[in-house]
């Protein structure tokens, strides 16, 4: 693709879609703490952001088969007829071949209980040629009214596969597939996603995970970013800043990715640890506790989040 020229794709006025993952919550001995996941969801609606369970901050690859569909479930039962995005995931090993049964189950299951499935990837999809991959997009596309697809770059995890241009495009124009997150954490990346999303398909979604660039919503972005799990009632009043032309929405982004580069910095797994740390300084979840096999962060860090804490209470009030 030629050049691009990000001033000239700014949106001003534009209206964000944001779909914000959800944390979930631990007690330290180990457990699921369903009041603290159930509180952040309806935090998450409040804020009228579509909340995202089963996704990585929501430990998708760390639980159980049966505590994620403990997940859905008592999604479903917070939320009532609300709508939100669930992760489709499938566990696998290099080597072993795409279980595509065992996507068709993850999206039965999802559309089940009325969400939305995201199609994460795993070792067997991102080792298809582009044929069968997009083939096998265009079969789980038969089987539910709307999807989202998902590429993250192999520095994440060594099965992440960012996809070619041409392999983008052939997805975006599958029917039910009416959005791709997008984390190759390269803003040069995204701005070809969304030329060419402009000049083909206009309404489709590009949803942003870059945690290093949350302004790339002011080039036509939306956002599934999992900051905004930290405060989405901030991720939403900046949302709405941007239609309304409100300068403060560069002032309230800055705080908001000073934030976010705190908590997602190296090692860059540990994040889940640095969200619950967060949440729970604020008393929105009852320990900071992560999943028993996630990396943790200093104890130390929550003295830095009090100084974020005091920032963000001037644009809460």
């Amino acid at each position: 693709m030629d050049s691009v020229d990000p001033l000239g794709m700014l949106k001003p006025a534009r209206k964000i879609t944001g779909i914000s993952p959800v944390l979930l919550s631990f007690r330290p001995s180990g457990e699921v703490d369903w009041g603290s996941f159930e509180g952040h969801l309806a935090r998450t609606l409040d804020a009228d952001l579509m909340p995202a369970v089963n996704t990585d901050v929501g430990c998708v690859s760390l639980i159980s088969p049966t505590i994620r569909e403990e997940v859905l479930i008592n999604a479903r039962a917070a939320l009532g007829s609300r709508p939100f995005v669930a992760g489709a995931y499938v566990a696998d090993e290099r080597g072993q071949g795409l279980n595509e049964d065992a996507y068709f189950h993850e999206v039965e299951q999802i559309q089940k209980l009325g969400g939305t499935p995201l199609i994460l990837q795993s070792n067997g999809l991102t080792a298809l040629d582009r044929e069968r991959l997009v083939a096998t997009y265009r079969r789980i596309g038969d089987r539910c009214e709307r999807f989202l697809g998902f590429e993250f770059a192999a520095s994440f995890a060594p099965y992440g596969r960012i996809y070619d241009l041409e392999t983008w495009a052939e997805l975006m124009h599958i029917p039910a597939c009416v959005g791709i997150e997008h984390a190759s954490g390269s803003r040069k990346l995204e701005w070809e996603r969304i030329t060419l999303r402009d000049a083909h398909r206009p309404e489709f979604m590009i949803l942003s995970s870059n945690t290093g660039a949350l302004d790339m919503v002011m080039y036509g972005s939306d956002h599934i970013v999992p900051a905004s799990t930290l405060n989405p009632g901030l991720f939403a009043l900046r949302d709405a800043m941007w239609e309304a032309r409100d300068p403060d929405f560069h002032e309230l982004n800055d705080l908001l990715q000073k934030l976010s580069n705190f908590v997602f910095r190296g090692p860059l797994p540990a994040y889940r640890h640095s969200i619950a740390q967060f949440l729970k300084l604020r008393g929105m979840i009852s320990s900071s506790t992560p999943h028993p096999r996630s990396i943790r962060r200093p104890e130390d860090d929550v003295q830095r989040f009090a100084g974020f804490v005091e920032e963000m209470l001037v644009w809460e009030c």
